[in-house]
């Protein structure tokens, strides 16, 4: 009898250490692409002209909006695969190289391409709503952010591995409202030099992540 209560405390343990691994693994990995952290500038100057009534509301539904495009493509993400001719191994791999193409860019910030150029940031501040495009689309949630939610839905063994990960999107869309939303604030108390060290960090565990997607992808495509 103890023998039996050893073994089930044993498996829920180890199902719950690999259940923590997916959410962990899931959060940094979207977050590290979709870096919020990265859109703030962008936000501060597309709303300059606004007031904070306003600003929180565009805070708001972009996030709302990427959550949205993340979880659709999180679920249709097989169905796309198949429609290219797209194999599994194919797409860790092409999602590995995008976090490691994020993740070089956080650690050596001074070479961090723009997602967007100044001419599309300036027409950007003539539209009445830019929650959608360009907050949600591209800054929050561009071709990397949805080429990685493909590639961890390509791993989820289950309906149970769907959820965590969606779970982890709705976190990261509610740190990317947190983000947006405390902009100002941000901007002036954690400085440029807070603002750093937080991304090269979050860079060096996303270059991490990464490496490992490209080995699942190799291993899956040469069955090792």
């Amino acid at each position: 009898m103890f023998e039996e209560i050893i073994n089930q405390s044993s498996t829920f343990s180890s199902y719950l250490m690999g259940t923590t691994t997916l959410f962990v693994a899931a959060f940094t990995a979207i977050i590290s692409v979709a870096n919020p952290l990265a859109a703030m500038p962008v936000f501060l100057s597309l709303t300059e002209k606004n007031s904070d009534l306003e600003r929180i509301s565009v805070a708001k539904k972009s996030s709302l909006y990427m959550f949205l495009v993340l979880i659709i493509f999180l679920l249709a993400g097989t169905y796309i695969m198949s429609f290219f001719g797209i194999s599994l191994s194919g797409i860790r791999i092409a999602g590995g190289l995008i976090i490691l193409r994020a993740a070089y860019a956080m650690l050596n910030p001074e070479v961090t391409e723009h997602r967007i150029s100044e001419e599309a940031q300036e027409a950007a501040k003539d539209k009445q709503d830019i929650s959608f495009s360009p907050m949600a689309m591209p800054m929050l949630s561009g071709p990397g952010s949805i080429a990685v939610v493909i590639g961890l839905g390509s791993q989820a063994q289950g309906i149970w591995d769907f959820a965590i990960i969606s779970i982890a999107i709705v976190l990261v869309a509610l740190i990317s409202y947190g983000v947006l939303r405390l902009a100002p604030f941000s901007a002036k108390y954690i400085g440029p030099t807070g603002m750093n060290i937080i991304t090269r960090m979050m860079g060096f565990i996303a270059m991490a992540i990464g490496v490992q997607f490209i080995l699942n992808g190799v291993s899956m495509f040469f069955g090792v």
